[in-house]
């Protein structure tokens, strides 16, 4: 493919060469448009070297090859990383006063963002507002993700891991991560499955402001589901909240509380050839949700609260029908030691009753909303059969691995 890769001018732009890379890699003609900001942060001389083209940066350049139109007109894909708070409004408002926007403009090409702000910016009413806009075109986000940004800040605005952003942007073009476009460059052994994911954390209201919740981002579930595609299969993602773009080409539910969670995974899983319950559920709920915000000058300086259990998913799907049909569920457990950790897993999974269960540790920072993960895989009897290391979308497809072959050895 003739792949057009956009860079703009934020610190995380240093991590577009890696982006350029891949797609290079992968056997994509890449051709990089630079803004001048953006060669404030990564010169000119590297991303040539790695794109192995040319880089373009000048409206004004090549004029008689009329190339501020024909680099658009072109491109099979358009990928703009990091995209900055300032080229999202740009791109909403349809402004080409750089190569950039012309390139953009003359284009119907997929256009792939990842876009990389402060929190603040990203949640800036004025970018939420373009980002619904070009949503609403049939541009696709890639992130952005939870961590740590530039001095001390930290929370969500943070770029999408190149690795993610090449996945995601090549499924987008309908070419899997490491294809140069031929049809069966990577493992298929999911083609004709169904797959169900759950994502994300569920949220328990207090009152139409407030809520339980937790630190899951839904990053590993939406990494499961795009390898669960890039495999071949049919997906049904149900997302509670997560902070990641959900994979183009699966099926989206977005459920809010863990008995919405519970509903939708009940009625979905008897579908489905393989449930994968990578949801963070809470496990209480308040017995009573107020209908107007909580006051402090109503409550005084201590508030109770009241807590019921929630229904157990992964026990409640587990107990149904199989019929050959594998449930994996997973466990996020604060742990002092790998030992501790597997003691933990083979009672819970002895309690629930799935297939597999995926453990891994976490912590203030490990574990939720990282980049990374690392995992131990366990089956029915409390044996290890797999663990793995590394990105979340590695791991997802490694695991899948395990999950697909047990699969064909339920057939």
């Amino acid at each position: 493919m003739n792949i057009v890769v956009g860079i703009t001018g934020g610190i995380a732009a240093y991590k577009a060469v890696n982006v350029i890379r891949g797609l290079v890699l992968a056997g994509h003609d890449v051709h990089v448009v630079a803004t001048e900001a953006a060669l404030r942060f990564v010169g000119r001389p590297t991303l040539e070297a790695i794109s192995r083209n040319t880089v373009n940066t000048d409206l004004y350049e090549a004029v008689a090859e009329v190339r501020h139109v024909a680099l658009g007109q072109a491109a099979d894909l358009i990928v703009i990383a990091p995209a900055t708070a300032n080229t999202i409004a740009k791109l909403a408002a349809g402004l080409a006063d750089d190569l950039l926007g012309t390139t953009v403009l003359a284009s119907r090409a997929p256009l792939v963002l990842a876009p990389a702000m402060h929190t603040e910016m990203w949640q800036n009413p004025a970018t939420v507002a373009n980002i619904a806009t070009l949503r609403s075109r049939g541009v696709h986000l890639v992130g952005p993700v939870s961590g740590q940004l530039t001095g001390k800040d930290a929370g969500q605005g943070r770029m999408a891991e190149p690795d993610d952003i090449v996945a995601a942007a090549l499924a987008v073009a309908g070419v899997p991560a490491g294809s140069s476009g031929s049809p069966a460059p990577r493992i298929r052994d999911l083609e004709g499955r169904s797959v169900l994911v759950t994502a994300g954390g569920t949220r328990e209201p207090l009152d139409p402001v407030r809520y339980l919740g937790n630190r899951s981002s839904g990053r590993q579930g939406a990494a499961i589901a795009a390898a669960a595609r890039d495999r071949g299969a049919r997906v049904t993602l149900i997302a509670a909240h997560i902070e990641v773009e959900p994979p183009a080409g699966v099926d989206l539910v977005r459920v809010e509380t863990t008995e919405e969670l519970l509903a939708a995974t009940v009625e979905a899983s008897a579908r489905h050839d393989l449930t994968v319950m990578a949801a963070a559920v809470a496990d209480y709920r308040p017995v009573a949700v107020s209908d107007a915000k909580i006051k402090k000058a109503h409550t005084g300086e201590r508030l109770t609260l009241e807590l019921v259990q929630n229904p157990d998913v992964l026990a409640i799907i587990s107990a149904g029908p199989r019929d050959g049909r594998v449930i994996v569920g997973f466990a996020a457990e604060t742990v002092g030691s790998h030992e501790e950790l597997l003691a933990l897993g083979r009672a819970k999974i002895a309690r629930k009753g799935c297939d597999f269960l995926v453990l891994n540790g976490v912590g203030w920072t490990t574990g939720f909303a990282t980049e990374s993960n690392t995992v131990t895989v366990l089956d029915a009897s409390g044996d290890i059969v797999f663990e793995a290391s590394g990105s979340k979308s590695s791991v997802a497809d490694d695991i899948l691995g395990v999950f697909a072959a047990a699969l064909s050895g339920a057939q």
